[in-house]
């Protein structure tokens, strides 16, 4: 009788979860949501797994998912593995035409297929893609400056064949959102020049939900989410709120780059973006699906 009891508990927990998650599911329901899978939440093949039954029960839920993904790490490891040595102006990595060769084929080729086939194992039809397929995304040539910490002088610096993008084509996205398929997509691109772009994939995701007017840009990354003075995750924050936090050094490092690319995919039509842990399991389920959600949401 106390099996029979424990497994009546077990299936009224469940369900009473089901029955909290369901308002959520509607309010999603035909939304698109684009998630930024990053290089670092890729390390671990639990959580990759976790990843792509989230992935695929978005879409079973009626949510029109889309990931864009990094790979730096696995980048740095591959060059590393080739004897090409990495270049760094500014702290930024140039990316030279050997370099850009390597960078194609590591994140349009051996990450992106990954990811597809962990997502297809999970049920669904995920499709591995690039800024080249269908002209999706087109890019220009980044122009990074640096300030010189003695003389206090900004000078610009050539980062090679790093680009940011400036045209985004949804033809293609909208297609395959009709065809019940996941894009899966790498952050590499043309120029109208005839080069190829390896293209910051935080920026890449911001570009793409933007022109498609998400519901929800998703920022997996290895923090919590925009934390206080004293170390305490913020759960929501405005436009406003996030540039006072930056003035006032609150949001500093690394962060800053990062809350400012949420800042522009806000301003180019996303209707909130949020920055979360991707190394929590089920992290986009929960952030979705539950009333708390899991990191910090920005919005206008």
């Amino acid at each position: 009788m106390t099996d029979q009891n424990n497994s009546t508990d077990r299936f009224s927990h469940d369900a009473g979860i089901l029955a909290q998650a369901l308002p959520y599911m509607q309010r999603y329901e035909g939304k698109t949501v684009v998630v930024k899978y990053g290089g670092h939440a890729m390390g671990d093949a639990v959580l990759g797994q976790a990843f792509a039954r989230d992935i695929a029960l978005l879409k079973q839920s009626k949510v029109n998912p889309i990931v864009v993904h990094g790979g730096g790490p696995q980048i740095a490891s591959m060059l590393a593995k080739l004897g090409i040595e990495s270049k760094f102006e500014g702290g930024l990595r140039v990316t030279d035409a050997r370099t850009m060769e390597v960078v194609e084929m590591v994140l349009a080729g051996s990450i992106n297929k990954e990811i597809v086939a962990l997502i297809n194992a999970e049920g669904e039809w995920a499709i591995g893609l690039c800024g080249k397929d269908g002209n999706m995304v087109f890019a220009k040539k980044a122009e990074k400056t640096v300030k010189d910490p003695t003389s206090n002088i900004e000078r610009v610096i050539d980062l090679g064949f790093v680009g940011e993008p400036v045209e985004v084509d949804r033809t293609l996205l909208d297609l395959l959102a009709r065809s019940e398929m996941i894009p899966v997509i790498a952050p590499v691109a043309p120029g109208r020049d005839g080069n190829t772009y390896n293209i910051n994939a935080d920026t890449f995701a911001g570009a793409i939900a933007g022109s498609l007017g998400a519901k929800r840009l998703l920022f997996l990354t290895d923090v919590p989410g925009v934390l206080d003075k004293n170390g305490k995750l913020m759960p929501e924050l405005t436009v406003k709120e996030a540039k006072e936090l930056i003035a006032d050094g609150t949001i500093s490092g690394g962060m800053i780059p990062k809350v400012e690319t949420c800042l522009e995919a806000l301003d180019n039509g996303v209707e909130g973006v949020v920055i979360l842990n991707g190394k929590t399991p089920h992290v986009v389920l929960v952030e979705l699906f539950t009333e708390h959600g899991a990191g910090t949401l920005i919005v206008r």
